[in-house]
């Protein structure tokens, strides 16, 4: 199992790395038949071969999820920046923007302050927590949106918002870290422009030096990426594997060398690549030859972001502490439902000035937490392991455990009213929209 070095054998990894991948194929194939979200089977039988049945070792799935939650993320979060359309996101980029702003610090601030009330715990605490779950995760809504016939300008805002949301989740994640955990390595600029503006003006000018950096290097990735592509002919297998990874985790590094948010620059290389046809002057030739070869490193990344995504979901699952999540379950499950009922509609408010109010109730109620919050769920933990910090450890716990309450309650509850909602709030307008679009004009 785990020696003294804190690591696991090789068999005993193969082991596991066997057992998740038959529960995610098990899980896939049960979600298809069904229309059930694969996250909570992903999630449910991981609890049940870890704290239940002792099948994979609780502190054994601790430590590997560590490993594996930061090559998934980067996986993830590279493939979605490829699938983000610049042309549909110009379209509704003041909604966008104005969730992945505004939305993300306001949903982290509200669920901050209920975990903080909810837990009686500081509420730098309770941010921690909020910047955890800010960010939203529609994966498992897009197979039900195209089902019940949910109009695609919706459907592309809430995917958008989450492709942006999830890294600025992380980076916001980063700064709570810093302000509750001095002496982490992330901490280490806070503190030095803390020392001439205070700490929460600190934490701004750090929340727009991440973001900003982040940007910036991936945008310079993206566009070496193109050059290589370009120049050096790289299109065929194994040779777009080989760059694909080289890419993600090259930006990733870069990132975190500049004490930015290496995740970040990945998406933003992902976006640059799977939108060349925007950012790069080229001619036919040039544009077939990069669209063949894009779409191969696509496919390649789609394949190991859902190995990543099983693995972040059944490791999860299989490293909770169930005491934990007994004796938080109904107080966790109201807060998700403060977070779906409260949080998300007035962090939505401000996109009532582009949308009419049955859109903005739509938007609103579809924003369940997934793959990021999962991600991060056990970082406080980590973190106050590492640092021998008690106090940490506990409330480590304590967000884990309620982390994955507001992962399934979330999803659970956003999947089954997707056709409640569309038929109540959607319908109407749809059948304007159809109107307006054959050239009818309503009656003045």
């Amino acid at each position: 199992m785990i020696g003294a070095s804190g690591l696991a054998s090789v068999d005993t990894v193969v082991y596991v790395f066997f057992i998740t991948m038959s529960i995610g194929l098990v899980s896939l194939l049960i979600s298809q038949k069904t229309n059930i979200s694969y996250i909570p089977l992903f999630i449910f039988f991981g609890i049940l071969i870890g704290p239940i049945l002792n099948i994979v070792n609780r502190n054994l799935a601790h430590v590997l999820f560590d490993y594996v939650r930061v090559f998934g993320l980067v996986m993830i979060l590279f493939t979605e920046g490829h699938n983000l359309s610049l042309f549909l996101l110009k379209k509704r980029l003041g909604t966008v923007l104005t969730l992945d702003t505004i939305g993300l610090l306001v949903t982290a601030l509200l669920s901050g302050a209920f975990f903080s009330w909810v837990f009686h715990a500081p509420f730098v605490v309770g941010f921690l927590f909020g910047a955890i779950i800010s960010a939203t995760d529609p994966a498992t809504l897009i197979p039900l949106f195209r089902q019940h016939r949910v109009r695609q300008d919706i459907e592309t805002i809430i995917v958008t918002e989450s492709i942006f949301n999830d890294p600025l989740g992380i980076v916001l994640t980063s700064v709570a870290i810093a302000l509750l955990v001095p002496q982490a390595p992330s901490a280490q600029i806070l503190e030095r422009i803390a020392g001439y503006i205070g700490i929460y003006p600190a934490a701004v000018v750090f929340f727009l030096y991440q973001m900003l950096v982040s940007i910036a290097i991936g945008i310079g990735v993206g566009i070496l990426g193109y050059w290589i592509l370009k120049k050096a002919g790289v299109m065929d297998f194994p040779d777009v594997v080989i760059f694909s990874l080289s890419l993600a985790f090259g930006g990733f590094l870069l990132g975190e060398l500049a004490h930015a948010s290496g995740y970040l620059v990945a998406t933003v290389t992902g976006i640059v690549l799977g939108n060349h046809k925007i950012f790069f002057k080229e001619d036919l030739k040039t544009a077939r030859w990069i669209i063949r070869a894009v779409e191969k490193e696509v496919h390649f990344n789609e394949s190991l972001a859902t190995i990543a995504t099983i693995l972040i979901f059944t490791l999860l699952g299989a490293s909770i502490n169930l005491s934990v999540i007994e004796d938080y379950l109904w107080r966790g499950i109201a807060l998700a439902l403060a977070i779906i009922l409260v949080a998300r509609p007035i962090s939505a408010l401000p996109i009532l000035k582009w949308h009419d109010f049955r859109e903005y109730l739509f938007i609103s109620l579809e924003g369940p937490r997934g793959v990021v919050p999962s991600a991060l769920a056990s970082l406080p933990l980590t973190l106050g392991i590492t640092y021998n910090n008690v106090q940490l450890i506990h409330w480590g716990e304590i967000i884990l455990g309620v982390t994955i309450i507001t992962v399934l309650t979330t999803v659970i509850v956003e999947t089954l009213w997707v056709p409640i909602l569309r038929e109540k709030l959607l319908t109407v307008r749809d059948i304007v929209k159809e109107f307006e679009e054959a050239g009818y004009k309503p009656a003045s």
